[in-house]
């Protein structure tokens, strides 16, 4: 089975495509036309025209789709990403519920610093 070559777009164009009418996003360096999906999205369309003509990977991976939203999404690619708008894979990025996690447990533990340090102070 042959590989078909996708079509090329920059994020200039996909910004394009930004209203409930032409609705388009970008999800993993791959361009989504979800247009006529906004009505059937299970979180309502409003997440959808949020992001529309943006790029949208983090936020799809921080709600934790299914395999068969993965699957779903196949019927409305159009395209990817032209590869100057493509970004760099960091080495060690965190998603939004990772670093929303970081930052509590940091929190957490400055507190419970400053608990042992306010009890040992109050001893003298």
């Amino acid at each position: 089975m042959a590989t078909t070559e996708l079509k090329q777009y920059s994020l200039a164009e996909v910004a394009q495509h930004n209203k409930p009418t032409d609705l388009w996003m970008v999800i993993h360096e791959k361009v989504y036309d979800v247009t006529k999906f906004l009505h059937e999205h299970p979180g309502g369309e409003e997440v959808l025209i949020e992001f529309a003509g943006k790029e949208a990977t983090a936020e799809f991976d921080d709600v934790g789709h299914s395999t068969d939203a993965k699957e779903q999404m196949k019927q409305f690619l159009v395209g990817e990403l032209i590869e100057a708008d493509r970004k760099k894979k960091p080495s060690a990025g965190f998603t939004l519920n990772q670093r929303t996690a970081l930052i509590a447990g940091s929190a957490a533990a400055i507190g419970a610093g400053l608990a042992l340090i306010f009890k040992a102070s109050s001893r003298k």
